[in-house]
């Protein structure tokens, strides 16, 4: 057979994914950074409103845009995003244009009078936000009375018929004996459980020596994902788990920042990663010419879409794998990105970060955490200029 007469070969997904796409499949899109929680690993540090958030046009703006790019959907979350007045009038936008919505919420404002609406509107998948399968876990970390107002949500969802929404859990070494009971809970409700990776991205920076899993947990995630993966949802969270076994892990097995997923945050950064909320990662502004200029022109994108070099890594058996772990892990703990991943379960990651000088570590260069931790809801704003609105100082103000 000559070459000319040989099929052509399609490279596999992945492949394809290393060097970017025309579009994103999906981007995180946070609204608002703020909140009425106060979570202790939250990778945005929300708490209180940006003043120079995106309006409700610009949004739409972007929202039109994305439609002509044919984005699959848009992941939206903040801070708590139902807390803008605004927030429906956008979601029945983005239905209009048939963007679909993937929205995360601590469960706020899902009353039964809008579970209803949701479980009559196509293109929408809400996601409810849960840290534990108990009062006593959850609380811990999202702050007291979140266990039952998350619970309530998801109540409200699954009496008014919404199939298949899905309870998020991010794995910490209190919750990892409880996967269990998540995917219980999950089932009851006719829901889908989502386990993500703590990253110490954000107020999770803090956190990260205290709440991430411990090298046994890691494996017990692994093996509790070959079981149970095929109906457990978890985007790129675990591919460096790979590493554990010959069986990969159901998911993306790839660092996907800037090639096929970014994050756009409250003010209209684009940044290569949902994780990454770092200048360092900051690729435009939608303000500035939209999004699409960003995602095809940004030289921050085409750098991280041409082949890497995968520093020591490359030389481990297991790097097809793991394909060296999470870019934003890795920085934010102060190791290279061409690095092991800090949670590298060969032990190299552990190794390494022994030899890191903590006061060099990067940190998030956006903060919105509320002075004074989770004491009360109000949301100051910086003394640059008054708040326009009610929402402006209290994500509850304008709640019936």
């Amino acid at each position: 057979m000559t070459t000319a007469e040989r099929p052509h070969r399609v490279p596999p997904l992945v492949e394809q994914f290393k060097h970017g796409l025309d579009a994103p499949i999906c981007l995180t899109w946070e609204w608002t950074y703020a909140c009425n929680l106060a979570c202790e690993h939250c990778l945005s540090s929300s708490g209180r409103r940006d003043p120079d958030e995106l309006t409700t046009e610009e949004i739409k703006s972007v929202i039109d845009e994305l439609a002509r790019m044919q984005v699959f959907y848009v992941n939206v979350g903040g801070g708590e995003p139902t807390v803008r007045p605004d927030f429906w009038e956008l979601l029945d936008h983005a239905v209009s244009r048939r963007v679909g919505v993937k929205f995360s919420t601590n469960g706020l404002r899902i009353t039964p009078e809008r579970a209803r609406r949701l479980a009559a509107t196509d293109y929408v998948d809400v996601q409810i936000s849960l840290d534990g399968a108990t009062r006593e876990v959850n609380d811990a970390v999202r702050g007291p009375g979140s266990y039952d107002m998350a619970r309530r949500a998801m109540d409200n969802l699954a009496a008014a018929g919404v199939q298949g929404f899905k309870i998020s859990v991010v794995m910490t070494r209190h919750n990892v004996d409880q996967l269990d009971e998540f995917k219980a809970m999950a089932d009851s409700h006719g829901a889908q459980l989502r386990i993500t990776r703590l990253r110490p991205s954000g107020r999770g920076a803090d956190v990260w020596d205290e709440l991430h899993p411990t090298a046994e947990q890691q494996l017990r995630i692994y093996h509790w994902l070959l079981e149970h993966g095929d109906h457990v949802l978890t985007g790129d969270s675990f591919f460096h788990l790979n590493a554990l076994g010959s069986s990969p892990l159901p998911g993306l097995n790839l660092c996907g920042a800037g090639r096929v997923v970014c994050l756009i945050d409250p003010v209209g950064d684009v940044y290569a990663c949902p994780f990454a909320i770092h200048d360092v990662f900051k690729a435009g502004n939608v303000r500035a010419a939209g999004f699409g200029p960003v995602w095809r022109g940004s030289s921050l994108f085409a750098e991280l879409r041409t082949p890497s070099s995968g520093g020591a890594c490359t030389a481990c058996p297991a790097f097809d794998a793991c394909q060296g772990g999470c870019m934003a892990a890795k920085f934010f703990t102060g190791l290279p990105l061409d690095g092991p991943d800090p949670e590298c379960v060969k032990g190299r990651g552990q190794e390494l970060l022994a030899t890191v000088d903590q006061d060099s570590v990067p940190r998030a260069t956006q903060d919105h955490s509320r002075r004074g931790g989770r004491r009360g809801v109000l949301l100051g704003l910086p003394a640059v200029r008054a708040p326009q609105r009610p929402c402006d100082e209290s994500p509850l103000a304008d709640l019936p």
